[in-house]
C-alpha cells in the first residue's frame, strides 16, 4: 500500500485543491497514523483475538475505508466539506485497518510451520518478499492509469483509482477465509511489549518511592526485581541498548517517505514523454523504487558486500546503516540540482506591493513603453514578439492606477490602468486606426498540477470564432476579444476546427506541452484565419529521467539502513524481545513522517532549499549516530542462557523460577521471518 499513496497527494491537490503544503502535510500524517497502529494491531491480536482474527476483522476495517474514500471522491455526493470529511474518515479507517494487517500477515504465515520444517518456512518468506515487491510494482503502475486513463464525473477517475483496492482485498479477504480449516491457528499468549512496558513502569516507579536509605541498585530497572524475573530484566537492558540507538533513525524515514509526497510533486512539473507515444504519469515513477529493490538485494548480497570484504574493509552492520544514510542524503542532494532546474521554468509569483507585467505589441510596427519611475521595456517591443518574460511592478500599495506612455512612430498615446498586487497581467497593445489603445488582461501563471497545458486565445479578427481545442470549446469575441486560459491535454493538436461566421477553418496548434500556457492570436481576413502562438509559461523541459538518479540513490541507501538495520537489531536482541524491537522500528517511521509534517507547514521554504535541509540534516545525524555506533559494544543474545540456565535461576524461588520459564522461549533463527513482517510495513 505505501507505494499506491502517491496518488492521495495528486488526490489531495486536484480533487480537494489543497495546496502543495497542506497536501504534503496531511500524506505524511496520514503515513505516521499508518505506523502506530500496526502496534496497537500486535497488542490486539497478541492479548485479546489472536492472528487469524484480527487479519479479518481489521481488512474489513481497511475495506469499509477504501469504500468510504472512493464515495467521497464523487463529485456529485455533496459538497467539498463532505468529500473532504469522507476522505478523512476513509483514511483514519485504513491507518486502523493496515494496522492489524501489517504485523500479522507476515507472522501469521510463520506460524503455519512447525519449527523442523526451517526450510520450507524461508521459501514462504521468500515467496512472501517477492509477492509483497511484485504487488507494489502493480499498484504503482495500474492505480494511476485508473486515475488518469480513465475518466469518469468530467474528470479524472479517483473514485475508481480508491475502489478498485477495495474490490481486490474483499476477493484476497474471501479466498484467505475460506482456507480457515487449513490454517494452524496459535491462541493469543499475550503481548510481551506490554510486560516490558508494565516491567520498566515498576522500575520508575519503585526508583522514584526509595529512599536513601534502600540499597542500591547498579541499573534503575533493577528495581523491578521484587516482581520480575532477571532473566527479563536483563532482556530488556540488551533492548534498550539497540532502541537508544534507534534515537536518530527518524530522519532517514523523513527524507525515505518524501517518495510520495514532494518527489511526485516535482515529478508533476518535468517533462513525462518518452517519445512521441508513451507518456508516464508522475505517480508512476515510485515504481522504479520497488523495482530496484528486487535488483539490489541479490546484488549488494552477493556482489557488493563480498567485494568489500575482499578488499579487507571491516563493514558492520552500523556503518551500513550509516553508509545509508549518506546515500539518502546524496538522493536529496540530487533531487536539489533537479528542483533548481525544473523552477527554471516557473513564474513566481510577485510578493506583497507588487505586479508582473508582460507586453504584447499586436501594432504593425515597433512601439515604446514608459512607466513612470521605472527603466522597465526600456527597448522598443516590436510587432508580435513573444515576450522574453514577466517584470516586477512596484505598487507600493495593494493596487495603484499607472498612466503610461505609449510610442509609436514618434507619437505618445496614453495608456491608464489599475493593478493589483501578487498578480500578473499582460498588457495588449494594438492599433484601432487612430493610434494605439491598449487593453489589459489578467493571467494564469501557474503549472497545471494535472500536467497539462493552458490555453487562450486573443482574436484581432472582426468576426467572433468559436474554436474546439480536443474536447475543450473557446469562445473568442470580436475585435481583441480574449478567451478564458482552459487546460488542455498535453498532445500535438494538427486538425482542430475553428468557427467564424458560417465558415469552417481547420487549425494546427501543433505541440501544446506539459506545464506551459499559450497565448494564440488569431489574425487574418474573413476568408482566413492565421495563428500566432505565444508562449507564457515555458514548458517542463526537464525530462523525468533526471529524477533516476536520486532513486537509485534512495534505494541504494534502503538497501543498507533498512534491511541491514533490521538484522543487526534482532541479532542484538533475544528472540522473545523481537516484538519489541519491530514496535520500536515502526515507531522510526512514524516519526519520520511527522518530521516532514513540520517541516512541510512551518518551514515556509522554496523547495530545492527544503531538499537541501533534510540532506543537511540527515548528514548531522549520521554524524550522530556514527559516533554512538563507535561506543556501540555487540553482543551475543545467546550468552543469556549460560547466565540464566532455568535449572540455576533463584532455585529456591519456585515463583521466580516459574517466571523466568515463561519468558524463556527458543532461540531458533528466524531473522528472516521478522524482516519479511517489517519489509511488509514498507510496501
Amino acid at each position: 500500500m505505501e507505494k499506491r499513496k502517491a496518488v492521495l497527494t495528486l488526490y489531495f491537490i486536484n480533487y480537494l485543491h489543497w495546496d502543495q503544503n497542506l497536501s504534503t502535510a496531511v500524506y505524511h500524517a496520514f503515513s505516521s497514523l499508518c505506523y502506530f497502529t500496526p502496534v496497537l494491531g500486535a497488542l490486539i491480536a497478541d492479548s485479546w483475538l489472536g492472528k487469524f482474527k484480527t487479519i479479518v476483522y481489521l481488512s474489513v476495517v481497511y475495506v469499509l475505508g477504501h469504500i468510504v474514500k472512493s464515495v467521497g471522491a464523487i463529485p456529485s455526493v455533496g459538497d467539498s466539506t463532505i468529500h473532504i470529511v469522507l476522505s478523512m474518515v476513509g483514511l483514519i479507517l485504513i491507518a486502523f485497518g493496515t494496522g492489524g494487517i501489517k504485523p500479522c500477515v507476515a507472522a501469521f504465515g510463520g506460524d503455519q510451520f512447525d519449527e523442523e520444517h526451517t526450510n520450507e518456512r524461508r521459501k514462504f518468506f521468500s515467496i512472501f518478499y517477492m509477492s509483497i515487491n511484485g504487488g507494489s510494482v502493480l499498484s504503482t503502475l495500474i492505480t494511476p492509469i485508473l486515475r488518469g486513463d480513465v475518466q469518469c464525473f468530467g474528470g479524472d477517475c479517483y473514485a475508481l483509482a480508491f475502489g478498485v483496492p477495495a474490490i481486490l482485498m474483499v476477493i484476497a479477504l474471501v479466498v484467505f477465509i475460506s482456507g480457515s480449516g487449513m490454517y494452524k491457528k496459535s491462541p493469543p499468549e499475550g503481548n510481551v511489549l506490554l510486560d516490558v512496558c508494565k516491567c520498566m513502569g515498576l522500575a520508575i516507579k519503585n526508583r522514584w518511592k526509595s529512599s536513601k536509605y534502600d540499597p542500591k541498585k547498579k541499573h534503575w530497572l533493577d528495581w523491578a526485581e521484587e516482581k520480575y524475573p532477571r532473566r527479563l530484566i536483563h532482556e530488556i537492558k540488551m533492548v534498550l541498548r539497540v532502541l537508544v540507538l534507534y534515537i536518530p533513525l527518524p530522519m532517514f524515514w523523513a527524507l525515505f517517505d518524501q517518495q510520495g509526497s514532494r518527489w511526485t510533486l516535482q515529478a508533476t512539473r518535468m517533462n513525462m514523454a518518452f517519445g512521441s507515444t508513451f507518456v508516464l504519469k508522475p505517480d508512476q515513477m515510485q515504481m522504479l523504487n520497488a523495482l530496484l529493490i528486487l535488483v539490489f538485494v541479490p546484488i549488494f548480497d552477493m556482489v557488493v558486500y563480498p567485494l568489500i570484504g575482499l578488499c579487507r574493509i571491516n563493514l558492520t552492520p552500523l556503518k551500513k546503516m550509516a553508509v545509508g544514510m549518506v546515500f539518502a542524503a546524496l538522493a536529496f542532494g540530487s533531487a536539489t540540482l533537479v528542483e533548481v532546474n525544473v523552477t527554471k521554468t516557473v513564474v513566481e509569483p510577485a510578493p506583497q506591493g507588487q505586479c508582473l507585467l508582460q507586453v504584447y505589441n499586436l501594432a504593425v510596427s515597433d512601439v515604446k513603453l514608459n512607466i513612470p519611475g521605472s527603466n522597465l521595456f526600456s527597448q522598443p517591443i516590436k510587432s508580435y514578439e513573444d515576450p522574453p518574460a514577466y517584470q516586477h511592478i512596484q505598487l507600493g500599495g495593494h493596487n495603484k492606477t499607472i498612466n503610461m506612455a505609449v510610442t509609436q512612430n514618434e507619437i505618445p498615446y496614453q495608456c491608464v490602468q489599475t493593478f493589483t498586487e501578487q498578480k500578473a497581467y499582460t498588457l495588449v497593445l494594438h492599433s484601432n486606426g487612430s493610434g494605439i489603445v491598449c487593453q489589459l488582461a489578467t493571467d494564469n501563471i501557474h503549472k497545471s498540477e494535472k500536467m497539462e497545458a493552458y490555453l487562450r486565445f486573443i482574436n484581432t479578427r472582426s468576426e467572433a470564432v468559436n474554436i474546439t481545442v480536443g474536447a475543450v470549446d473557446f469562445y473568442v469575441p470580436a475585435d481583441y476579444g480574449i478567451s478564458p486560459h482552459n487546460s488542455v491535454e498535453r498532445k500535438e493538436y494538427t486538425t482542430d476546427k475553428c468557427t467564424s461566421g458560417s465558415q469552417d477553418f481547420p487549425i494546427t496548434l501543433g505541440l501544446l506541452d506539459f506545464g506551459a500556457s499559450y497565448t494564440v492570436i488569431l489574425k487574418g481576413d474573413p476568408g482566413q484565419i492565421i495563428l500566432h502562438k505565444m508562449e507564457d509559461v515555458k514548458a517542463n523541459n526537464v525530462h523525468i529521467a533526471w529524477q533516476i538518479p536520486q532513486y537509485v540513490l534512495i534505494t541504494a541507501g534502503e538497501v543498507m539502513f533498512s534491511i541491514t538495520g533490521l538484522e543487526f537489531s534482532y541479532s542484538q536482541a533475544p528472540a522473545n524481545m523481537k516484538s519489541v524491537l519491530q514496535a520500536g522500528w515502526l515507531l522510526t517511521v512514524a516519526f519520520g513522517n511527522v518530521i516532514v509534517l513540520i517541516v512541510a507547514e512551518g518551514a515556509g521554504l522554496d523547495q530545492w532549499m527544503e531538499f537541501l535541509l533534510f540532506a543537511g540534516l540527515l548528514v548531522a545525524v549520521c554524524i550522530i549516530f556514527s559516533i554512538m555506533a563507535y561506543f556501540y559494544t555487540y553482543v551475543d543474545p545467546d550468552e543469556l542462557d549460560k547466565l540464566f540456565p532455568d535449572k540455576t535461576v533463584n532455585d529456591d524461588d519456585e515463583d521466580n523460577l516459574k517466571k523466568n520459564q515463561k519468558y524463556h522461549m527458543d532461540q531458533t533463527d528466524d531473522s528472516m521471518y521478522l524482516n519479511q513482517i517489517v519489509k511488509s510495513t514498507n510496501m
